[in-house]
């Protein structure tokens, strides 16, 4: 491995990035094919927080937080600093003070495929994190890693300048090239899922709004009045149990 930080990188514009974290994870997971999603052992460490950011990406090696502190001086405003690790680790990488410098570089948040510490502080901050875990174990600055290079951060590629959009439903990654269209299906979810709510909040049942009564009789399921018009269910009499 190259340990090598790369200064000038491509990022997606700033009314994309911010779009995206608008319409939420959950929205934008959907938009874009249902890929991009980390897996869901990365959670926020405290509930709430709903940011985006253009990534930063952080590879560093176990119980070692060097490449953070690296990262930082690369950071812009709008940035998201996203953390991989060489090898499986839940150390305590980043803290207050780490958040406290990075928000002078206008850091929006952290996703650490690590542990994290300084909860308590971090939220009083209204510093955002998502974390594979918590942890007090410090780390130290021994052996370099790489800054701003193609990461796997729990589950997903994720390449300098993408956008990283998080959450209370954990967090997806879009590719910067697919970012615009990303954000256009977004906006056309949402605007469908607006009219479906008024609907709903009308009474109107999702089974009718989506149109699924033909496809249920299609697949061979009916309706009966009582469990004694059963008969039997599964191998158990249903006739009168009063």
């Amino acid at each position: 491995m190259k340990t090598v930080a790369v200064r000038t990188i491509k990022r997606t514009d700033p009314d994309t990035t911010k779009a995206l974290g608008c319409a939420g994870v959950s929205t934008v997971h959907e938009a874009q094919g249902r890929i991009g999603l980390m897996k869901p052992y990365m959670r926020p460490i405290y509930a709430g927080a709903r940011v985006s950011g253009t990534a930063i990406t952080v590879l560093a090696q176990p119980g070692d937080n060097w490449m953070l502190h690296v990262a930082i001086e690369l950071c812009q405003p709008g940035d998201m600093l996203v953390v991989a690790c060489t090898t499986d680790n839940s150390d305590g990488f980043f803290g207050d003070l780490l958040a406290t410098s990075a928000r002078a570089r206008g850091v929006v948040g952290l996703v650490i495929d690590g542990g994290t510490r300084d909860v308590a502080d971090l939220q009083q901050m209204g510093f955002p994190v998502w974390s594979r875990a918590i942890s007090s174990k410090g780390t130290v600055k021994n052996t370099p890693g790489a800054v701003n290079v193609p990461i796997i951060c729990a589950g997903q590629i994720i390449f300098p300048g993408d956008v990283i959009v998080a959450d209370d439903d954990g967090i997806c990654v879009v590719a910067r090239k697919d970012a615009p269209a990303a954000r256009q299906t977004a906006d056309d979810r949402i605007a469908n899922e607006d009219a479906k709510r008024v609907k709903l909040a009308a009474g109107e049942l999702g089974i009718d709004i989506y149109n699924m009564r033909p496809a249920l009789a299609e697949a061979g399921f009916h309706y009966v009045e009582t469990l004694d018009d059963l008969v039997e269910f599964n191998g158990i009499d249903c006739r009168n149990r009063d």
